[in-house]
């Protein structure tokens, strides 16, 4: 059976504890902060987080991986996920994917992968740990919404994510027009627009 393309790989081995992997994200981000993309390795994330190389590689199947995770380490301003409405979380989801791409790194990372081969590490990298780690939490805050009867069932879920996710990554990718907290707001105002009860 194929794997379905909207599943993050599973790491083999026991889950790392969520201790270690914060401990790993946050010495992979300081050092993406303050020495860039090239120097994130994961022997200098080991070395200054104290977690063991085959603890991350458990979560990280490689330094690019890492990376693209360090890069959202603090993604989102603070919202409860319990009881927060569907565009309140996916806003807040928006809110954070702009601010770190906009920082320089995010930039630098940006401009790296509109020039990268489709196959290579670090786009397939971008792909799990951004793009498919998005609507993952994406899909979650929508089967929340639906049970609680904020949204009507969509026609097609994933068609749904597209549209809250593809406007984003298409203007980072495609660098025509700026990202903005603004556009983020606009773009989940009007993708949930197609799933509001009648009467909203």
């Amino acid at each position: 059976m194929s794997q379905d393309v909207n599943e993050i790989p599973k790491k083999r081995g026991r889950p790392p504890s969520e201790a270690a992997q914060k401990r790993a994200l946050e010495a992979a981000h300081d050092i993406l902060m303050a020495d860039g993309f090239g120097r994130l390795t994961i022997e200098a994330v080991a070395a200054r987080s104290g977690v063991g190389k085959p603890t991350i590689y458990r979560s990280w199947a490689n330094a690019q991986e890492l990376a693209m995770a360090a890069l959202l380490v603090n993604p989102m301003p603070e919202v409860e996920a319990k009881g927060a409405t569907a565009q309140a979380a996916l806003g807040a989801q928006m809110r954070g994917l702009v601010t770190a791409f906009a920082s320089t790194r995010g930039r630098q990372i940006t401009m790296a992968l509109a020039a990268a081969d489709p196959e290579s590490e670090f786009t397939k990298a971008f792909r799990n740990q951004v793009i498919l780690s998005s609507r993952n939490a994406g899909r979650v805050i929508l089967e929340q919404a639906l049970a609680r009867g904020e949204i009507t069932q969509p026609m097609d879920l994933e068609a749904l994510l597209d549209m809250i996710y593809g406007p984003v990554f298409f203007r980072l990718l495609v660098g025509h027009r700026p990202v903005s907290p603004e556009f983020g707001d606009a773009v989940v105002a009007t993708a949930l627009r197609a799933v509001a009860p009648s009467g909203a």
